[in-house]
């Protein structure tokens, strides 16, 4: 009997206002049949660090995070605090 576990990033979503979505599926299998499978999602807003992500994922958030899509998510962020504030 021979198990192996596998991790790959299945899914990329980049939404409007520029978050990164990602999901990780975990395979195990069993002499080449699979037999488990979870998922793992995660998002991450623009300018977010990082480190540590998957390179293919890294590589969309270099695309999609233009200067532009930072700029308009930094706004809609000062502006709810400032409303939260107020």
């Amino acid at each position: 009997m021979s198990l192996t576990k596998t991790t790959n990033v299945d899914q990329i979503t980049v939404t409007e206002n520029g978050y990164v979505l990602y999901r990780e599926a975990t395979r195990i299998m069993e002499n080449g049949n699979q037999i488990s499978q979870t998922y793992h999602r995660t998002s991450l807003a623009p300018a977010q660090d990082l480190t540590g992500i998957p390179a293919n994922v890294v590589a969309i958030c270099n695309v999609a995070w233009t200067a532009e899509v930072i700029a308009a998510y930094q706004a809609q962020i000062a502006a709810l605090q400032a409303n939260m504030v107020a």
